[in-house]
């Protein structure tokens, strides 16, 4: 049941002490993304994990160190490859001569902030092991459970253009995502600006603006958004487009989606909307909070067929017709 004590002025304003400290650590090192800095923003006060896809080179690892720097948490870097194991990850028993005894090893998915660089390049049984830690936020080691942080968000990034020796997310396994986000090149004086920071060595670690018990009070009260029936109504309307869309859209769009969005995308639309009414400093949703993000939420999230590919129709395409369709309230 939802909390339904009501956030107080003070609780916004420090909720707001700590995003502009969060959000200026952030911009002081990373030029553009926006839309990627919001979106980490709101993967953290969900608590979820957020799936990045873009050719090399974008600083999608950088903006990972960055959030991690800022927040004072752990950060581990698995380079995903298709002879990477499950227990290169999570961990395992390794056998200590001196006592004759196994000891646990536990694996750098122990962290708050874990990125999955490439992840499509490691087999199925090594995605498996990975999407099961993000979604029970534990590991079992010869028979013993160890739970995750706290705070546990696993950063993955996958780079759509090679296919040869890469293994695509199932469809399940992609629903474990809470945000899937694009990421495009800088243009001119964005990397005219990254020249210069480069230069004049902005990129090193410096000290941290928050603390990981922050980042927990931004989590806490993101439960205690208050959201109108209306809105969730909304919401719910929206999920059920995408699975039923030849009732909303017109019939050409509709025949390329075969599959629509899960309940697990209603519940992540509702999260994120309440994370974004948060960073705008209201303690309730508001319709434009449902739309801010819904491409990240759902584009994962709706299957489209080989003729969408063919006539160059996106998951964007389709959201956005929904959205045309479906009455705000």
């Amino acid at each position: 049941m939802q909390n339904t004590e009501r956030i107080t002025e003070a609780e916004l304003e420090k909720s707001k002490d700590i995003l502009i400290k969060m959000r200026d650590y952030y911009y002081k090192k990373m030029v553009g993304q926006v839309h990627l800095g919001t979106a980490l923003f709101a993967t953290i006060m969900c608590n979820g994990h957020i799936l990045l896809e873009s050719v090399p080179g974008l600083a999608k690892t950088t903006a990972a160190k960055t959030i991690t720097e800022a927040v004072n948490g752990t950060f581990s870097r698995i380079q995903c490859t298709p002879d990477l194991l499950p227990s290169d990850i999570i961990g395992t028993q390794v056998l200590n001569y001196s006592t004759n005894s196994f000891d646990t090893k536990l694996g750098p998915v122990y962290a708050n902030f874990v990125l999955l660089d490439e992840i499509n390049r490691s087999s199925a049984k090594t995605q498996s092991a990975m999407l099961e830690v993000m979604q029970e936020h534990q590991v079992t080691i010869g028979g013993n459970m160890y739970k995750m942080p706290d705070i546990f968000t696993v950063i993955a990034t996958q780079n759509p253009i090679e296919q040869e020796g890469t293994y695509l997310l199932a469809e399940a396994q992609l629903d474990r995502f809470l945000l899937k986000e694009k990421l495009t090149y800088p243009n001119m004086n964005e990397e005219f600006a990254i020249l210069n920071r480069i230069e004049q060595d902005a990129f090193v670690p410096e000290s941290s603006v928050v603390e990981l018990s922050d980042v927990v009070y931004l989590q806490q009260l993101v439960k205690r958004v208050y959201m109108d029936d209306s809105i969730k109504r909304y919401i719910i309307a929206i999920i059920n487009a995408t699975r039923y869309p030849e009732r909303f859209i017109p019939k050409e769009l509709a025949e390329y989606v075969t599959m629509g969005a899960s309940t697990r995308g209603a519940i992540a639309l509702m999260e994120v909307s309440k994370a974004m009414a948060v960073m705008c400093c209201r303690n309730y949703v508001t319709p434009d909070d449902v739309k801010s993000l819904i491409h990240s939420v759902l584009r994962h999230r709706i299957t489209l067929n080989y003729a969408a590919v063919a006539d160059h129709i996106s998951e964007e395409t389709i959201i956005d017709a929904i959205l045309g369709a479906i009455q705000t309230p």
